[in-house]
């Protein structure tokens, strides 16, 4: 048994499903359920012994403390967070709470069921702490690649919170002995994205025949991870990761935004091509850039590949490929999530359109 928190949301909801499916072993899944947050996610598990799901925060220390004592889990996989810069920027107090507080309440949590465990499994039980490569700052163009060894340097609000959550798991290990993993991932697409966030965006502007908002240039550089490869890459840092070691997560692809943009035009053109037989590149619009955008992200993934032996299966064509395949497929769910509050955000983000 694995407990995972954020199992709802875009990376943890495809983590669990990949899980029960690759790994047969049962998981009890802590969600709020927030905006992000989705249990259509998981309507492929829906009646799957395997699969418990509880409504909850991480920080309610009541309702995690009962999970713990109750389910027994041998790991502890926390997902949950707030994830999204534009809205770090709009309401820091979010991700404040969720990210530094709801941490660190569960952490507690954990640390207090840890020690009531017999020595035997003290050794082998694991909390596996899910990061992001936004912790280390931006990079010059000519920069080597984040290592586990770059230093923290945060530049918004949402990396802050995240960078936060990073020391404090770091400090449970080092001050407790709690036995922990983190990961630092770069930039994830693919299946159950809330639209917000570049990739689903684009391909729903797209196809609604809204403006493809661009943020400045458009040359900001991230290095894209398929989201079915990074959750293989934490299954094997849960499976042998060495306790209390960092590993960075990448997918060895760094594109500019706007490059990013016209390869999904392309491949729309080719798969719904627009009614008027022209491009839908003709929809991108440049916006004012958003505060301290960072220019560049990119992770070295030499170390889990090294002592690993993880690599992504997915190159970021195949990978894009799947991931518009499966918005075009999945047009229920978009519709779904795209409700009123999401198209309030929008229109007040980029403007209305």
């Amino acid at each position: 048994m694995i407990l995972v928190t954020g199992g709802a949301g875009f990376i943890g909801s495809n983590f669990v499903l990949q899980w029960i499916a690759t790994q047969g072993e049962p998981v009890v899944n802590l969600d709020k359920l927030t905006y992000a947050g989705n249990r259509r996610n998981l309507a492929a598990i829906d009646g799957n012994a395997k699969h418990h799901f509880v409504r909850g925060d991480i920080g309610d220390a009541a309702l995690v403390g009962s999970l713990l004592r109750e389910h027994q889990p041998r790991a502890v996989i926390n997902f949950a967070a707030e994830s999204h810069v534009d809205r770090s920027i709009h309401g820091p107090r979010d991700f404040v709470e969720t990210n530094v507080l709801g941490t660190f309440g569960l952490l507690e949590s954990v640390r207090g069921y840890w020690n009531t465990l017999p020595a035997e499994s003290q050794q082998t039980f694991r909390f596996l702490h899910v990061s992001t490569d936004e912790v280390y700052g931006t990079l010059a163009p000519d920069d080597k690649p984040f290592t586990e060894q770059n230093r923290y340097e945060p530049n918004s609000p949402y990396a802050a919170t995240k960078a936060a959550s990073d020391h404090l798991v770091r400090a449970y290990h080092h001050t407790f002995g709690l036995p922990v993993l983190t990961t630092n991932c770069s930039n994830n697409y693919g299946p159950f994205q809330f639209p917000e966030k570049l990739i689903p965006l684009i391909i729903h502007n797209a196809l609604a025949g809204k403006p493809l908002p661009i943020y400045g240039d458009g040359r900001q550089v991230r290095d894209w991870l398929f989201v079915a490869d990074h959750c293989t890459a934490i299954a094997r840092v849960l499976e042998a990761g060495a306790v209390g070691e960092v590993y960075n997560i990448g997918g060895w692809n760094e594109m500019a935004n706007i490059d990013v943009v016209r390869v999904i035009c392309a491949i729309l053109d080719g798969a719904r091509p627009r009614a008027d037989g022209r491009s839908y590149a003709e929809q991108i619009t440049h916006v004012a850039d958003r505060p301290g955008h960072d220019r560049r992200y990119a992770i070295d993934s030499s170390r889990i590949h090294r002592e690993l032996g993880w690599k992504p299966a997915e190159t970021f064509d195949s990978g894009i490929r799947k991931t518009v395949s499966w918005y075009l497929e999945h047009d229920a769910w978009v519709r779904d999530v795209t409700s009123g509050a999401y198209r309030e955000w929008i229109d007040a983000q980029y403007g209305a359109g």
